[in-house]
């Protein structure tokens, strides 16, 4: 029998005990996933609601050169989605705007 052709869900590691609800000031999880070839996909999970989803990418665009979206997960809330592997780039976004500290990151993949 093959076991591993069960699709593989990118935010299955985030039932752990200390990781708060979305929207919490718990812990932001970036994340990264593999779509088709060398393409990938770099997710923001956990932000505050209280920010401006939109402006933050609005900003991310711009500054990595890179496209990206707000997307409605309906576990999740709202999630940060950025074309490429933009996994170091938002932590340094994100700790510079003082939108999160560097200690609720967690940076998931490879």
């Amino acid at each position: 029998r093959i076991e591993n052709l069960k699709a593989y869900d990118p935010f299955a590691d985030t039932t752990g005990e200390d990781d708060a609800g979305p929207g919490d000031q718990g812990l932001v999880h970036i994340r990264i996933q593999q779509r088709n070839g060398r393409k990938t996909l770099t997710t923001v999970q956990g932000l505050s609601s209280e920010y401006d989803f939109k402006k933050i990418v609005k900003v991310a665009k711009k500054e990595f050169a890179c496209n990206g979206t707000v997307v409605e997960h309906p576990e999740y809330g709202e999630v940060i989605q950025l074309q490429g592997d933009q996994r170091e780039n938002i932590c340094r976004l994100l700790v510079q705007c003082g939108l999160v500290k560097s200690e609720q990151l967690k940076v998931h993949g490879f």
